[in-house]
């Protein structure tokens, strides 16, 4: 499709009833393994194809005499998420013929942050970003596993969307603020830490971005908007993506579009298919704070469809989930039922940059690191999980070490004056944080026993003896992020991984074009958010702040923008 051309409602209304000729001979709603062949098999990219019959099924069969109704439209959007609102706020400012469609009864939770390049209010502060800079620093994060096209566009065309978006949030009153990271070196090496994130100052309470969204959308498209509509499949044949089938609380309804958008989330809420594709990311978690809709099944869909995944995964994960004593990392339960141990998910002081110990009671990592980095370390230890420790100076200690992104959140708490105990009262609630006038008694209550016991006590010694010298000469900390443990209390609590979503998806080209096996864009069919892919892979890059967020909204906006005719 080329720029600057809207879509034609009466060329697609000429090929509408082929569409419908290809759903009328489908038999009754089965999984039939017959079917398996052409609509599972090689789309999924080497390397899971053999997990292929475990997590991707076979695409369903629905009847057309179990179809209720049919409708018709430009443009179907699947997914009021961070991709899918700001896809349908846009189509509503240009006038388009769109349906919303969403699963839920109302609009799925956004972060009051994103990551916006070169953004008006930014470059007022000088948070000047190098576009190409940036552009090279995402793709070494991905070793090279990724689109730069589509990295390139999130790049070029974000601070459009802040522009848009912003006087919104203004007229709901809700004001951001640039976050300006601090120029001191960080993760012991020298990360690129561009001017990206623009919050959104509390009261973190409706109306949310996604909420001021839909209002936007229903004052001139009201009827537009689906709520209730869960995705069964996409409509698809030779001729590419015609629309989707949806089971609703009246019965399957089918919608044929032109043109149609999957923006439906990752599959983090999905334990088969996180054992197939993620298991280090399982194996490095003890809880989780995903959406429980993002179940994996427009990724699914996609694939039936002609889609070809990204070859390896790209989770993101916190290290934020505090845990008891003596629990392990990994799921408990088998198969749909399986589900993390921990019920804490976001302790965000985890994420600070502390002594952390395995259970042999000595460090094994440098802690100032991406959250992910430290869970994929702390994987290579007995159980999987870590023991943060420090002191009754960790106030002024978070201060200093001045991380950036949401676990800033930390620093900010503690210039506020906010205690340990107020900031950790979750923990402290459940008895998981605990607290000690002695480094002896804190290692009983940690579960340190025997040699272990003896390691640790001698482990905070030499930490002690290393901050003394501002040199941490086994790990290469920053000096600016090491801390005495000398004064009680003394505290510590034992941490896992927490998985939020993941990353990789559906290949997209720069305009977000769902590609088939032949590299080649499957007509009428695009995806965006966390089920596209070509832009993460292995990770989620921390210190490019509110990336996935920005990322997902530049796209929904872009692919809106694109069929309306205004790119």
């Amino acid at each position: 499709m080329k720029k600057n051309q809207g879509i034609s409602r009466r060329n697609f209304l000429t090929g509408a009833a082929l569409g419908g000729a290809a759903v009328a001979g489908l038999g009754l709603a089965s999984c039939s393994p017959a079917q398996q062949g052409a609509s599972s098999e090689g789309t999924v990219s080497e390397g899971t194809a053999a997990a292929a019959v475990d997590w991707l099924g076979v695409e369903p069969e629905i009847a057309d005499a179990d179809i209720v109704s049919t409708e018709q439209t430009d443009f179907l959007i699947i997914g009021a998420g961070t991709a899918g609102m700001c896809a349908a706020g846009t189509a509503a400012d240009l006038g388009m013929d769109f349906i919303l469609a969403e699963k839920n009864d109302c609009v799925t939770e956004t972060r009051e942050y994103w990551g916006i390049v070169n953004s008006s209010v930014a470059l007022a502060q000088g948070g000047e970003v190098d576009g190409m800079k940036l552009l090279n620093e995402l793709t070494r994060y991905a070793s090279g596993k990724c689109s730069q096209d589509v990295i390139k566009m999130w790049i070029n065309e974000s601070a459009e969307l802040f522009e848009w978006m912003d006087p919104m949030m203004v007229a709901a009153e809700k004001q951001a603020i640039v976050d300006m990271p601090s120029d001191h070196a960080t993760g012991g090496t020298d990360y690129y830490l561009p001017v990206l994130q623009h919050v959104y100052l509390p009261p973190y309470t409706p109306p949310m971005r996604n909420d001021i969204l839909l209002s936007h959308v229903q004052e001139t498209s009201a009827d537009s908007v689906r709520f209730g509509y869960a995705l069964v499949k996409l409509l698809h044949d030779e001729s590419g993506v015609t629309g989707a089938i949806f089971e609703t609380d009246n019965g399957y309804v089918r919608v044929e579009a032109a043109n149609t958008l999957l923006a439906t989330g990752g599959y983090p809420a999905n334990p088969v298919m996180m054992q197939a594709l993620q298991p280090a990311a399982v194996g490095c978690c003890t809880s989780s704070s995903f959406n429980p809709s993002d179940d994996g099944l427009g990724l699914r869909a996609g694939l039936w469809a002609g889609g070809v995944k990204d070859p390896d995964p790209a989770p993101m994960i916190f290290d934020r989930g505090a845990v008891e004593v003596g629990v392990d990392c990994g799921y408990i339960g088998e198969g749909e039922s399986a589900a993390f141990p921990g019920t804490i998910y976001q302790e965000n002081i985890g994420s600070q940059p502390f002594m952390k110990v395995n259970r042999n009671g000595v460090r094994f990592a440098n802690e100032s690191a991406p959250y992910d980095t430290l869970c994929f370390q702390a994987a290579q230890q007995p159980g999987g999980v870590w023991c943060q420790v420090f002191d009754a100076n960790a106030p002024e200690d978070i201060i200093r070490f001045s991380t950036i992104g949401c676990s800033a959140y930390a620093n900010q708490s503690m210039a506020a004056g906010v205690s340990i105990e107020e900031f950790c009262a979750t923990s402290v609630e459940a008895g998981i944080l605990k607290v000690a006038d002695t480094i002896e008694g804190l290692a009983d209550q940690l579960g340190f026993e025997g040699s272990a016991k003896e390691a640790f006590l001698a482990q905070v010694e030499r930490y002690n003896q290393q901050f003394d010298a501002q040199v941490d000469d086994d790990y290469g900390k920053e000096a600016y992020r090491l801390s005495a443990i000398r004064e009680a209390p003394f505290y510590g609590l034992w941490f896992g991984g927490t998985l939020l979503t993941t990353c990789d998806g559906l290949r997209i080209n720069g305009d977000c074009q769902v590609l088939g096996a032949d590299g080649a864009p499957i007509p009428g069919f695009y995806a965006a958010g966390d089920v596209s892919g070509s832009f993460f892979s292995g990770n989620y890059p921390e210190y490019i702040v509110g990336v996935a967020s920005g990322r997902s909204s530049t796209q929904g906006r872009h692919v809106a923008r694109l069929l309306g005719g205004d790119l």
